[in-house]
Parts: C-alpha cells; sequence; structure tokens
C-alpha cells in the first residue's frame, strides 16, 4: 500500500499536479450519492464507499438511505460503543476490535467507516455519549488511536469525528459553542490532536455546530491553520451529511468532501469560474482524495468472516469493560450449591445492549441477559424465577408488576436486579434531562429495598445514571454500560465468576445533575452555548471544588485486592520527549485473578495558569494472578503535560516542583512523590497595558527601569508612599504602567514605556 499518489495515474493533459482538471476537481468536492464518492477511471480515482460504523458496519441498500438509523441495514457485528470500551482503559482491546470491525468493512466492500466518535463528555446530559469515551481528552484520544489503527490496519479509513466541540444534542445543527482558547485546546481538541499523534486518521468528519460563531466546515482556522499548519494532518476532511451551509466557504477553509452527494450542485464550479475559489485549493483538495483510494485499495472482494470469533470478541471485551462500582461480597454468584434466584427486571428479557441513531447497528444475533442466565442457572440445579418489574415505555410505574416483583423476592435466596435506560432515553438528537434511573425503577427500587435479600444490580446504559438515593439498598452493582450483542453471555460471565469484571469508569457518576460543571450553561440558549466552566471539565471540577461524587473518575472494584509499593519517580532531561518515569511495584493480595488499572494523576505546584488540583497523566491496565507482583513502568510525555498560555499564544511547560501521584481513581491515591521537573521559563511579551509588577519581574527591562527611576530621583508621592507599604506595594505592582506613567511625582515618561517595549527583547 502507498501513501502517495501514483504518478502513473495523472493524466498528461490536465494542468493541476494531480492530474484532475480543475473543473473536474471542483465537481470532486461533493459526493455522487448518499454514501459514495465520484470516480474518475481515466486517473484512477474510484468511487470511495462510506458506511456508519463506530461500533459496527451500517451498510444500507440504495433504495432507502440516511443517517438516523430509521432504516434497515445489512446484518453486522454489533460491537459495544466507545463508552463501553473506554471503560477497559485497555487500547490493545480497542485496537483489536477496531481491527474486527475494519475486516467486516473489507468484505462488505466499504472504504471508510465514519467512526469513531471522539467529542469530549462535557455534560452526562448529551443523548450521544454513548459514541464517545471519556470526559479526559488523554484517556478518549489514546483510546480512539487505537480504534483507528485497528481499522485501518485492513486498509479501512477511519473518519475521526466530530471535529470538533460537538459535545450536545440540543439545536446542534447551528448551535455556536463559545468557548476561549485555551479550553478549545486543552479539553476540546487536545483530544483529536492526542488521537492524530498516535494514529494518522486517513480522513476526519467535521462537524455540525459553529464554534465562536463560524460553522466547522467552513472553518478555515480550524481545518486548514490548525489541523493542517499545526498538527501536519494530510488526510481527508468530510463533512457530517447535511453540515455544509456554503459550500465555496467549505472548501476554501479546507474541507475536500461535501456529504451526502448532490451531483446537480454547481456552486463550487461557478466559483472557481468567478475566481473566488483558488484553483491550487481544488488541485489539494483532489489529491487528498487520490491519496485516500491509495491508502484504502481492496484486494480481498471474497474476504472470510469468522462470526463467532468477533461475537466471542464482543463478549470479551463486555466483560473488560464491566465496572463493579460497589460489592459486599455477594459477587461473584456461588453456583456450586443450587438455590432459587429471582431476576427482575423488562432488560433482562429485551436487552439493551447498543445506541440509537446513525450508528444502530443490525446486530447478527443478540443473546438476552435472561436467556444466558436461565441456562446456565437451570442447569446447575438452580430455580429461576422471572418478572418485568416495569415496562420500558415511559410512564408510572404499574403497581401490579412491583408487586409481583416483591412477590418474587420474597420467595427467592437472591435477586439480579436489571436496570437502565430504555432507547427512547438516550439517541443521537436528543439529550437527556436527567441522570436518575426512570421513575417505575425507582419505585421497584424503593419496594425491593427494605427486603432482606441479596439484591445485586445490573445496570445497562450508555451514559451515566446517579445510583446515590438507591445503592444503599441493594448488596452490588455493576455497570455494564451497552454490552455489544453478547450481551447476555458476558453479565453471565461477569455475575457468575466466571469473568472478572475488568472496567473502570472513563467519566465521574455525579451524585446530582446540579454538581456538574456544566449545569448552568447546558444546552444553551438563543443559539449559543457557553463553556464558561473552562477546563474544569468532568473530574477536574469535582476535585476542584472537593464535590462529593457518586464514583470518581477512574473508580472501579475487583474480585481480588490490590497493594501499591515502591514508588519511584525518574525524571528525563529538558530534551528529551518522556518528562519522567513513574515506577511502582503492584501486588494482588488476594486469591482471584484480576485486572487493575493503574493511574498516574499529576499536580502542578509551580504553574503559571490555573489547573486543577491533578490530572490524568498516564495509566497501564495490567492482569494480575492472586499472589503474584509487577513492577509497572508508565512513562510520561512532555506534551502532556503542557498547558496553552494565551499571554504568549503557545504550548509552554514551566517546570519546578510537582507531586506525582499513584491511584485506582482520581480519589483513590495511594502512593504520591513531590519532584522537581525541568521546563521553560514563559516570558509574556510586554504591552503598554502590562501591569508595573510584569515590568518589574521582567528579566531585562526589570533593571533597566529601576535604574532609569532611582536616577530621577525615584517614586515620589502617593505612588510612592503606596510602594512603601505592603498592602499597598500589592496595589501598585498590579496597576498598567501605562496608567502610572501619568500620576504625579513618577520619575518616568509615557516615551520611556515605549522605548521598554522595543527593548525587551534584546
Amino acid at each position: 500500500m502507498t501513501d502517495v499518489i501514483p504518478q502513473a495515474s495523472i493524466a498528461r493533459s490536465d494542468p493541476s499536479s494531480s492530474g484532475v482538471s480543475h473543473a473536474r476537481a471542483a465537481a470532486l468536492t461533493t459526493g455522487a450519492d448518499y454514501w459514495t464518492t465520484k470516480e474518475v477511471p481515466d486517473i484512477g480515482l474510484r468511487s470511495l464507499r462510506f458506511a456508519d460504523g463506530p461500533h459496527g458496519l451500517r451498510v444500507q441498500n440504495d433504495e432507502n438511505p440516511d443517517h438516523l438509523g430509521l432504516e434497515r441495514s445489512a446484518p453486522a457485528t454489533c460491537f459495544p460503543p466507545a463508552v463501553t470500551l473506554a471503560s477497559s482503559w485497555d487500547p490493545a482491546l480497542v485496537e483489536a476490535i477496531g481491527a474486527a470491525l475494519g475486516h467486516e468493512a473489507r468484505a462488505a466492500g466499504v472504504d471508510v467507516v465514519l467512526g469513531p466518535g471522539l467529542n469530549i463528555k462535557r455534560s452526562p446530559l448529551c443523548g450521544r455519549n454513548f459514541e464517545y469515551y471519556s470526559e479526559d481528552p488523554l484517556l478518549a484520544g489514546s483510546l480512539a488511536a487505537a480504534a483507528v489503527r485497528g481499522l485501518q490496519s485492513q486498509n479501512v479509513a477511519a473518519c475521526l469525528k466530530h471535529f470538533a466541540v460537538n459535545n450536545q444534542e440540543t439545536d446542534r445543527l447551528r448551535i455556536s459553542a463559545e468557548v476561549d482558547e485555551r479550553t478549545l485546546r486543552e479539553v476540546y481538541l487536545r483530544a483529536f490532536q492526542v488521537a492524530l499523534r498516535e494514529s494518522q486518521p486517513w480522513s476526519m468528519m467535521s462537524s455540525y455546530n459553529r464554534i465562536n460563531g463560524v460553522y466547522a466546515s467552513e472553518n478555515r482556522w480550524l481545518l486548514t491553520d490548525l489541523l493542517r499548519g499545526e498538527w501536519g494532518y494530510d488526510g481527508v476532511v468530510v463533512s457530517d451529511w447535511g453540515a455544509v451551509h456554503d459550500p465555496v466557504a467549505a472548501v476554501n477553509a479546507g474541507l475536500e468532501l461535501r456529504m451526502p452527494g448532490r451531483p446537480e450542485d454547481a456552486r463550487v464550479s461557478g466559483a472557481l469560474k468567478n475566481g473566488l475559489i483558488p484553483p491550487v485549493v481544488l488541485e489539494r483538495s483532489a489529491e487528498r482524495l487520490l491519496r485516500l483510494a491509495a491508502r484504502t485499495t481492496q484486494d480481498s472482494p471474497n474476504l472470510a468472516l469468522d462470526h463467532d470469533t468477533h461475537h466471542e470478541l464482543v463478549r470479551h471485551a463486555a466483560a473488560e469493560s464491566a465496572v463493579l462500582l460497589t460489592n459486599d461480597g455477594t459477587l461473584p454468584l456461588d453456583v456450586s450449591t443450587p438455590r432459587r434466584v429471582a431476576i427482575i427486571g423488562e432488560l433482562a428479557r429485551t436487552p439493551r445492549y447498543q445506541g440509537a441513531g446513525s450508528s444502530r447497528v443490525n446486530a447478527s444475533r443478540v443473546v438476552s441477559a435472561l436467556d444466558a442466565l436461565t441456562g446456565r442457572l437451570e442447569s446447575g440445579g438452580w430455580v429461576v424465577d422471572f418478572v418485568p418489574g416495569y415496562h420500558l415505555d415511559a410512564g408510572a410505574a404499574s403497581a401490579e408488576l412491583v408487586q409481583e416483583a416483591v412477590n418474587a423476592a420474597r420467595g427467592a435466596d437472591v435477586v439480579l436486579l436489571f436496570l437502565g435506560l430504555p432507547g427512547a432515553y438516550e439517541s443521537e438528537g436528543v439529550d437527556r434531562t436527567s441522570i436518575d434511573l426512570p421513575e417505575d425503577q425507582l419505585e421497584l427500587l424503593r419496594s425491593l429495598g427494605p427486603m432482606d435479600v441479596p439484591k445485586i444490580a445490573s445496570l445497562s446504559n450508555g451514559a451515566v445514571v446517579t445510583t446515590a438515593a438507591w445503592r444503599s439498598s441493594v448488596n452490588a452493582i455493576v455497570e455494564f454500560w451497552l454490552t455489544g450483542q453478547a450481551h447476555g453471555d458476558s453479565i453471565a460471565d461477569v455475575l457468575l465468576g466466571d469473568a472478572e469484571p475488568g472496567g473502570r469508569l472513563a467519566e465521574t457518576i455525579p451524585v446530582r445533575l446540579e454538581d456538574t460543571a456544566s449545569f448552568l450553561s447546558f444546552p444553551g440558549e438563543a443559539g449559543e452555548v457557553v463553556y464558561g466552566e473552562g477546563i474544569h471539565v468532568g473530574y477536574r471540577y469535582h476535585d476542584a471544588r472537593d464535590l462529593a461524587v457518586d464514583y470518581p473518575f477512574g473508580h472501579g472494584l475487583s474480585y481480588t485486592t490490590f497493594s501499591y509499593s515502591d514508588l519511584a519517580v525518574s525524571v528525563r532531561p529538558l530534551e528529551d520527549p518522556i518528562a519522567f518515569e513513574v515506577e511502582v511495584l503492584v501486588t494482588n493480595t488476594g486469591i482471584r485473578s484480576g485486572s487493575e488499572v493503574v493511574q498516574v494523576y499529576v499536580t502542578d505546584h509551580c504553574c503559571g495558569v490555573q489547573t486543577p488540583p491533578r490530572e490524568l497523566r498516564g495509566w497501564k491496565k495490567i492482569k494480575l494472578d492472586g499472589g503474584a507482583s509487577e513492577v509497572v513502568r508508565i512513562p510520561v510525555r512532555r506534551a502532556d503535560l503542557e498547558h496553552w498560555h494565551s499571554g504568549v499564544g503557545g504550548w509552554a511547560y514551566e517546570g519546578g516542583l510537582a507531586t506525582v501521584h499513584i491511584g485506582s481513581s482520581s480519589r483513590d491515591l495511594k502512593l504520591a512523590a513531590d519532584v522537581a521537573l525541568p521546563g521553560k521559563a514563559i516570558v509574556v511579551p510586554l504591552n503598554q497595558w502590562s501591569t508595573f509588577g510584569d515590568f518589574m519581574d521582567h528579566a531585562v527591562i526589570g533593571p533597566q527601569l529601576r535604574a532609569l527611576a532611582e536616577s530621577r530621583g525615584g517614586f515620589r508621592g502617593r505612588i510612592g508612599d503606596l510602594l512603601g507599604e505592603e498592602a499597598g506595594r500589592a496595589n501598585v505592582l498590579a496597576m498598567p504602567l501605562a496608567t502610572i506613567v501619568e500620576f504625579p511625582g513618577i520619575p518616568l515618561e509615557p516615551g520611556d514605556l515605549q522605548d521598554f517595549i522595543s527593548r525587551q527583547n534584546q
């Protein structure tokens, strides 16, 4: 496979370097139809086929295409969505699933899979959170990169989406995300930057929304200055379906492909003729499309698929991603002695295993939890009773169903509760209004809570639900998220102890919606949503405010226990891209084998910008047999320590004292070490509105200013008096120098100010 355009494919008579005439290049900027691009056979540019598929292919026939998941599609493996895989904290697992998905895409003749989704979980209410990984940009970006690597290992292009700041479904086609540059770069763009650094996706999708007033698909700063200029991206940018309002502005901004196609649309060709689009822009666009076609060459038209292997991969991944939130020892169930179990909850019979919208997969097979558990328990002599307990349709609780559940629980030795969000509660195009379970499920819990029988709650949902009001009434809670098609088998594996719950939370579960950072501004009004919380998203906000949470970021229990010891931090020289490496001894102190996610958080003590109490800077997932130990080494990149400094318009890490924490969540910190890290001093350029203190602290200007003032008799009058007082001195140092020079008794003239500014870099 080649990453360059074969020169043999270039027609000698065409004026552009790609071999495509300007007129044909203009035509290529829009697709041929709903799912394919146009072809130019004489230069080797074939038609490319797109398909939805962040967690499984949605390949449709050409009769009733749509991008909302309304029409049926061909059967395919439904893998766990991003919300689930993120809890695995396992890039290798995510990459394996990406490769399996890519394998199915190649077999179906698909060139570009529209995924993974990489938007930050700003609010737990976002209806599409099931398609996204995390509230943390480093974790989200690294896992998305793994998915991209897996897909592209099969010569199928990933299409990283939605670029950028697409964090809600309400008014998503036109909302303007109003966000400052530091927040934009450190939180919402950083995830994409990490993904590009670790994978180089061959295509990216621009989002529907506006960013500070400009549509993403028509935003030259985003698509050209940043993406290509700063980040060096060489792939194709395709619009979300119907996201382009001005095709000419989009092409000039750096968008290669507008979808879906409208072959009759001549706006770009007309703009070319009228000089509104530089020909070089279209030449580069055609070159990138040719490169994408070369990268995705389909050389296996009769590729065989092993559906059983893919199904087992789904089963394994779902267990690796299941998060054991709380457990008093009831789990795993001891199945050696036959007992009576009451399985309560319609979600046990009617599985919720994927989200709704454009990512909906026509699963090749689905196993319910009720079927999987009944088969395995009854074969061991257990008696299984099932009652639905509630309806999946929204509405008031059914007193009859609740009473049936109470009766079943009264005669049982253990109760397995299946709770979660019905599909109508979260979907593409609609945001939630609450983080609670549906009221009929809460009523069921209130009725069962006082009963003296062990109760285990299994959750199926694509976004967080708070358990604060009811968790004390159950003995264990497992957050299974959306498991993919091996739903029942993976749940049975975990509950019966055949698999360990290997997941850790990739997002905070708050106690109340009111405790979330975006509560006051989500989802916005009058076409704008203000990101007023700044960089304090997710655990950064909760930790900064020291708020109680339901379960913290990174949390997850195991069927065994672990201890941490012998922490060592090795600091690297400034020129090394690795800032430091953490080494810690982790021991499985139980008898069962189990996995642990060793997490590294860093607290900056000498940073010139405001920072959260701690931020995730690295992690490693390990598996240990009972009694075994492992020395875990985790490198931390210098780039991942950097902050955006608006004063200098760039990334920097100043170095100084930092605390390196090792823990199993953002709140469960086991060990810590203070280290001195090398960095580069930040020198903010001086101007007339820089403070007196800024001038006095400047390495070059400060001594000159003091010397000049002394030669003219020093500071007199009221300013001089204030400088002699402790409180007054702080007041004066905080004043702009341009203001101070206007006071009487100041040994400086306005002209001196300009001289100092011009000499600051000498």
